[in-house]
């Protein structure tokens, strides 16, 4: 079978599943992206270049879809230089939203494409109108309104979607659900394990002589995730625990949402607002995949913020190390946890209770163990890998071969009924 993977980070979503179809010697997997770095074994590597940004004079509402359009034709490019080499592929696999599957069809009309269906933006019931201190103005509902062009050419072309969550699947139209299969990623349960009684080292950072560790995961610094509610939750946490660090582990920007004007950050702006003390307060950055590991394995509590929004993989990857995870209590969040039995939630909006169930959790640890428990074997119920991409690869062959009904029934009737009342 011949497979070809579209996406602009390589490898991003398709990481396990390009791995795992190239490991079959009858396979062969060419992954188009603009991301030159790294390599994996197996996969050829195809480079895809826009030709330029969209124009700064096209007006603002279209300039996501003029981006998108130029991403299609770069892949369109690329696409007739692999056709040159004679590589017709039978299946395409692509992410849907920045462009690089737009045109795919009209370069292989009798190729299957699977869209990975991420986001569908809605103005009003979602992320954007979440905060009511921001409140939404009639320009910025026509502008996410528009956003959704290039996903909803994709709908329309796709023979199959797959989303991660029912709550992701369910932001998209109905009348496009019936093509839309939900299939998580899969967490690496073998690596993402508990490790009882770790303690913190990393090459600039000991805290092994730290017994109250909470710890925050995201790529950014952003409302989106919750970091300034965070923040302030921690004001509190200190003022009652003068033992408590904090590890914080991201970059220094924003990645969804609105940023700061003049390139400020919100971490500047918050240390500006709330007084902490900073010794014990630790901001890693960006982490290699084993230094992360080595957070989350010591953690006392995890804090996972979210609008109802995309769900995060750093959530479920905690949860899969035994992580005691306080949770925003928001759509995203709550398919996945219950309250005090697989973790806490908490009101996105209230500092002092994500500070109060902080200290919940420090100060009953063997009443939290059962939770830990029931973390990790909710990940390995619904979330590990091992039993999710056997099932990806098994999408992949059967929209290959035209045969996905068969594929769904199984599927569905693998789906327990309260997730499939998130339909």
């Amino acid at each position: 079978m011949r497979i070809l993977f579209l996406h602009n980070n390589f490898p991003s979503q398709y990481r396990h599943l390009a791995v795992a179809l190239a490991k079959d010697k009858k396979n062969q997997v060419v992954f188009g992206t603009k991301n030159r770095d790294p390599n994996l074994p197996g996969i050829y590597k195809a480079i895809f270049e826009p030709s330029r940004d969209a124009h700064p004079t096209t007006h603002h509402y279209v300039r996501p879809l003029e981006n998108a359009v130029l991403h299609g034709q770069a892949v369109f490019k690329l696409t007739e230089k692999l056709k040159a080499q004679g590589f017709i592929p039978d299946v395409i696999c692509g992410h849907s939203g920045w462009g690089p599957t737009l045109l795919v069809k009209d370069s292989f009309p009798d190729t299957r494409l699977i869209c990975y269906f991420e986001w569908f933006y809605h103005a009003r019931g979602s992320d954007a109108d979440f905060d009511p201190a921001e409140p939404l103005n009639a320009d910025d509902i026509a502008r996410i309104r528009i956003k959704n062009a290039p996903i909803l050419i994709d709908l329309y072309t796709c023979d199959w979607g797959l989303s991660p969550t029912y709550w992701q699947k369910s932001q998209f139209p109905k009348e496009f659900h019936s093509k839309i299969s939900v299939l998580h990623d899969g967490v690496d349960t073998e690596y993402f394990k508990p490790n009882p009684g770790a303690k913190l080292v990393l090459p600039n950072l000991d805290l092994s002589h730290v017994d109250e560790l909470v710890t925050y995961v995201g790529r950014g610094m952003e409302p989106y995730r919750g970091f300034p509610q965070f923040i302030e939750a921690i004001a509190y946490v200190q003022e009652r625990r003068p033992n408590c660090h904090v590890v914080i582990v991201g970059s220094e920007r924003v990645c969804y949402g609105k940023s700061l004007p003049d390139g400020a950050s919100y971490k500047d702006l918050m240390l500006q607002k709330v007084p902490l003390d900073l010794s014990r307060v630790h901001f890693t950055g960006s982490l290699p995949y084993g230094q992360y590991l080595q957070v989350i394995q010591a953690s006392s509590v995890h804090v996972y913020l979210t609008r109802p929004f995309v769900l995060s993989w750093s959530m479920i990857e905690a949860m899969s190390t035994g992580c005691l995870v306080v949770g925003s209590d928001t759509a995203p969040v709550t398919e996945v946890i219950q309250d005090g039995e697989n973790g806490l939630l908490v009101d996105f909006f209230s500092p002092k209770q994500i500070a109060d169930r902080i200290d919940e959790v420090l100060d009953h640890p063997t009443r939290m163990a059962e939770i830990r428990v029931k973390a990790r074997k909710t990940v390995l119920e619904r979330y590990s890998l091992a039993d999710l991409l056997p099932q990806h690869i098994q999408l992949v062959k059967d929209i290959a071969n035209n045969s996905v009904s068969q594929y769904t029934t199984a599927f569905e009737k693998s789906v327990s009924q309260n997730l499939m009342k998130n339909l």
